[in-house]
């Protein structure tokens, strides 16, 4: 399975748990990355499913949206001036070092911002949340991320913020048309479809991302 990093992935892991206590031996495979590299794994028939934040192409998959959207926000360390406020702007972060996925930065934080992107610096792209998180604490810039992906406790250093006006993300459960599966990945489809509550797959009008 093919995963971009989210809280949510958590739905998932409850299913496999669930398949593990009945059957202990099962074994499986997962592999992080962008939409592009987990949907070019899932082409190749080397995935069974793969977890993206684009609106899936259904001429080519089947997909199911995640219960929730993710939503988008900042990792600053606790005694940045930002911390102190409720929701970050765009005016907050214009001339800052900003971190980023590459894809999120051309997608989600661009349609957030629309033309003042010109005003946002990406210092450096990254495409694990904890690697970009680490420079954070050494003072380095800001990490714009979803909620979830980074400790923010108290004891962490860091704070997390969330962006105005709200900026989210819907995931999706996708897997190639006409795939034919195992047994145990038909059963933990299944179980993916009763825990998010649908019978069936939406179509691309009836999912769109929420921004």
């Amino acid at each position: 399975m093919g995963l971009a990093e989210s809280y949510q992935i958590r739905c998932l892991a409850k299913e496999i748990r669930k398949l593990k206590s009945i059957y202990p031996g099962l074994n499986y495979h997962i592999t992080s990355g962008d939409t592009e590299q987990v949907t070019e794994k899932l082409d190749k028939g080397l995935l069974d499913f793969a977890v993206v934040c684009d609106t899936p192409d259904a001429r080519k998959y089947e997909y199911l949206p995640f219960p929730e959207p993710d939503i988008w926000g900042v990792v600053m360390p606790c005694d940045a001036p930002l911390a102190k406020k409720a929701a970050i702007t765009v005016d907050d972060l214009a001339g800052l070092p900003l971190f980023s996925s590459e894809q999120g930065w051309k997608n989600d934080i661009a349609k957030w911002c629309g033309e003042r992107i010109h005003d946002l610096h990406l210092e450096g792209s990254f495409r694990l949340a904890y690697n970009a998180s680490v420079f954070v604490k050494e003072g380095l810039g800001y990490q714009l991320t979803f909620a979830g992906l980074v400790n923010t406790a108290p004891e962490s250093g860091l704070a997390f913020r969330p962006l105005f006006p709200r900026l989210e993300t819907k995931l999706f459960l996708i897997w190639n048309k006409y795939q034919t599966f195992t047994p145990i990945a038909e059963r933990f489809l299944s179980g993916v479809k009763a825990s998010f509550g649908k019978s069936d797959t939406k179509s691309p009008n009836n999912c769109r991302k929420q921004i």
